[in-house]
């Protein structure tokens, strides 16, 4: 097999960029481990924010969907229950299907789309049934209508720990506390309104430190912290829950960076360490480029959006777009981009984004 690009995940960030590349004549393949094309897209109900380019007021997963339509129209190779476990120098990708065949792919260029892993937390019983993460317990909801428990505790205020709070509650569970160790909460004003008008209580300044139990989780013990992350001496309160749902923050799934020798740096505001590129997503390695949430964790607007800019800087290389083409397609994606790193949260983004430019230079 020879293709002239090869995205390595079929996640927002990947679809966005193998339809932009196709749009202009790009062979395109398409690897994901899982079992459908879409990753994270079709576990969010919720209506995304931004401008018409970015589907504002369309679901996450009506979203997916028409990624899923516009690749099948074009024509783009999407190969699924399949894992990539090495990129190699000539920039063959290596893989195995899910019954265990052996395969490779020969590619002039190489996206790597993997997106981001959640974090966890240590606490007493952190083992024990009854406590996952957010992505598990929207992949239970949406994908396998299964309720992941009655009564649930929420551990994080960011957007995902809002958003999952407010699905869970959708599906019929009962959400006793959102729990946040700082001293505001961290996601958008919009989404922790959401939660406190459906009565579901946001304690901030908190932490879990134990969860309760034979078997499985039966409640959780929480406790008021100081602001060096001290626990109140008193403060201690136990929580009947079934579930604790960890949305603790995400990080770049990094493993198949790290394996290919790609230069890296630490930027702790976008999750962790990060593959170094240039304007284009290019990284230190000619012909891999990077984009999405293994750049570092932003919105998924802009991992689209930065899969699309990956497309088009392969077409453009492959001679598929006049020179006066690219400068117009790419400064409108740039555009939007800067657009959606404004704000209160956009800006430590921003600079964190020309922190990695700026490194790759050296």
């Amino acid at each position: 097999m020879n293709d002239e690009l090869v995205i390595i995940g079929a996640g927002p960030t990947g679809l966005c960029a193998a339809i932009e590349a196709s749009r202009y004549g790009v062979k395109v393949l398409v690897i994901d481990e899982n079992d459908r094309p879409g990753g994270q897209l079709f576990l969010q109900t919720h209506k995304f924010f931004g401008s018409r380019h970015h589907m504002a007021g369309v679901r996450g997963f009506q979203i997916g969907r028409d990624f899923l339509d516009k690749a099948k129209k074009q024509g783009i190779e999407i190969l699924l229950n399949t894992e990539v476990w090495g990129v190699f120098a000539d920039n063959r990708v290596a893989f195995t299907i899910e019954n265990d065949e052996q395969g490779s792919v020969l590619a002039k260029n190489i996206l790597i789309a993997t997106g981001a892993l959640e974090k966890g937390i240590f606490f007493k019983g952190w083992t024990k049934p009854g406590v996952i993460g957010a992505g598990a317990a929207q992949k239970m909801m949406h994908v396998h209508r299964v309720l992941p428990g009655r009564r649930v505790l929420v551990i994080g205020s960011g957007n995902v720990g809002l958003i999952v709070a407010y699905q869970l509650v959708q599906a019929g569970a009962e959400v006793v506390g959102v729990v946040e160790a700082l001293p505001e909460v961290g996601g958008y004003q919009v989404h922790a309104g959401k939660i406190r008008r459906i009565k579901v209580p946001i304690l901030t300044s908190h932490t879990i430190i134990e969860a309760c139990g034979g078997s499985y989780v039966e409640s959780a013990k929480i406790a008021k912290i100081d602001k060096n992350g001290n626990i109140i001496d008193g403060s201690e309160m136990e929580i009947s829950c079934d579930l604790i749902c960890l949305a603790v923050g995400l990080r770049p799934f990094d493993e198949l960076i790290r394996a290919t020798g790609i230069r890296m740096t630490y930027i702790g505001p976008i999750g962790g360490f990060v593959a170094l590129h240039d304007e284009d997503m290019e990284t230190s390695k000619k012909g891999i480029y990077v984009a999405g949430d293994i750049t570092g964790i932003e919105e998924a607007n802009t991992a689209m959006d930065e899969g699309r800019l990956a497309g088009v800087a392969v077409a453009e290389k492959l001679g598929c777009l006049k020179k006066e083409e690219v400068y117009t397609i790419k400064a409108e994606i740039r555009q939007r981009l800067a657009s959606l790193r404004i704000g209160s949260f956009g800006v430590e983004r921003a600079k964190a984004k020309q922190m990695i430019m700026d490194n790759f230079q050296k």
